[in-house]
């Protein structure tokens, strides 16, 4: 019987052993995906203590919490922050075979070297513990342990980015990249979209009285985004948004919103899809990547929302068809000759081998991998929905050109989710070696091996001045 989380954690065999640390352990992290604050990072925050660091917007473990009956005053209550980590604490005993079980002793282990399994009896001590390291680990001393070459935040277009100007010229090895999340440009007919638009109107020194101005101070933005080393765009859809829209029928709609009149769902659908396009138009002239994080369904449940407030872990899978709506958009971007690199990700497990094949009628001889089946994403991000995505990838396309995994985090403890993919990935083609499947060639499994965790991405994503 194998010890929990040894130095073969997830290794079932020789091969993948070796595979993993000689050639997976050793290659640095390019977290080109994150929500990390640029604002920490700038300011090198130091943790005041556990709870800052770990449960701190962590809306992963409030679900936990919440489904083990625990008062939403230990979850984002005023609660004190011993008392919610010491909530969290009893909730861990609960949350076996669940990836946050692994993932909160992973996260002990690495950042503190605690090994004793975290419960109510133990909190104690690992909460004295853990902040006595606090006290010196801050979040550039966090980047350079787990040797992070570059993180991309993720950014609204009206962002003035001043903390990526400090970042820009401070003494950091890891190289820290802005991402351009115009999300709120698609909300038309909402109080929110009004409000931004006055912001847009602002940051980018543009009177937005017409459809064309809008386009104009987005461009705008778009463009100081890239000078600030920007090269990677996202967005965080339901579906995407495929229905033809001319512009008149866009500028239509965007005069009747400015007049204040309520815009009908096809509408909103319209006006989105065109805007879907310029946002590719714009990506594809800079050589931009653009991601696509599709069918996750967003703040279900109203009433903890009008309480606590969005985005607070009240989300699920969404069940939306999206092959066909995805494939309208990418093959009207390639009638333009306008389709920029792209990473789509699914929410839904019903599409992996959808967006695994359909990434594949959309490749082109100018560029390998051009169009990526992204890591598993959100629930999918587990050892299940992992080895599902790698498997479907292999079988539908090319694994060796894949550019490998993301935190999609706003945590700074999550730098050991890089690992966890890793020793999977290592498993799976170490098993496939001692089925005779694949050959036991370290030349031929470590490159790629290699490439995955980071060769790959580095080569695509383009990021200004990121070196080998």
């Amino acid at each position: 019987m194998k010890s929990f989380l040894d130095d073969d954690f997830l290794l079932a065999n020789d091969v993948a052993r070796r595979l993993y640390r000689q050639f997976a352990a050793p290659r640095p992290i390019l977290d080109y995906h994150c929500h990390l604050s640029a604002k920490d990072i700038a300011e090198n925050r130091r943790f005041a203590n556990l709870f800052e660091i770990w449960l701190e917007g962590d809306h992963y473990k409030w679900r936990a919490m919440r489904a083990n009956g625990v008062a939403e005053h230990y979850c984002t209550g005023d609660a004190s922050p011993y008392e919610k980590f010491l909530a969290w604490a009893r909730t861990v005993r609960y949350t076996l075979r669940n990836p946050l079980y692994h993932w909160t002793h992973l996260e002990l282990k690495r950042y503190f070297g605690i090994e004793e399994l975290l419960d109510e009896s133990s909190a104690a001590s690992v909460w004295e513990r853990a902040n006595a390291i606090l006290e010196k680990l801050t979040a550039h001393e966090i980047l350079r342990k787990f040797q992070v070459r570059a993180v991309c935040t993720t950014d609204d277009p009206v962002d003035d980015l001043r903390h990526h100007r400090v970042l820009a010229n401070a003494n950091l090895e890891t190289r820290v990249y802005p991402a351009f999340r115009p999300d709120r440009a698609l909300a038309i007919g909402t109080q929110e979209f009004v409000s931004w638009i006055d912001k847009l109107e602002e940051v980018a020194n543009v009177e937005i009285r017409h459809f064309n101005s809008l386009l104009a101070a987005l461009r705008k933005r778009h463009d100081y985004f890239h000078s600030m080393g920007c090269r990677l765009s996202d967005h965080g859809l339901d579906h995407c948004f495929g229905e033809p829209c001319s512009e008149p029928v866009a500028e239509r709609i965007f005069s009747k919103a400015r007049e204040g009149r309520s815009i009908q769902e096809d509408e909103r659908e319209q006006f989105a899809s065109f805007m879907m396009l310029f946002f590719g138009r714009l990506d594809a002239e800079k050589g931009w990547t653009k991601q696509l994080h599709l069918g996750a369904l967003r703040n279900v449940n109203t009433a903890a929302g009008e309480q606590i407030g969005a985005d607070s872990g009240f989300d699920a899978i969404g069940d939306y068809p999206q092959t066909r709506r995805l494939a309208t958009y990418l093959d009207q971007l390639v009638k333009e000759n306008a389709l920029p690199r792209m990473i789509l990700y699914n929410a839904n497990p019903v599409d992996t081998f959808a967006f695994a094949t359909l990434i594949g009628s959309f490749q082109s001889g100018d560029e390998p991998g051009k169009i990526q089946y992204g890591s598993a994403w959100w629930f999918l991000d587990q050892k299940q929905g992992i080895t599902a995505q790698i498997d479907a990838l292999s079988n539908a396309g090319l694994l060796s050109r894949f550019v490998g995994m993301v935190t999609d985090s706003r945590s700074f403890m999550s730098y050991p989710r890089h690992e966890y993919f890793r020793r999977i990935l290592c498993d799976l083609v170490g098993q496939d070696v001692a089925r005779g499947e694949l050959p036991d060639d370290d030349a031929l499994l470590g490159r790629m091996i290699e490439d995955i965790c980071y060769g790959n991405a580095r080569r695509y994503l383009k990021l200004p001045g990121l070196q080998e």
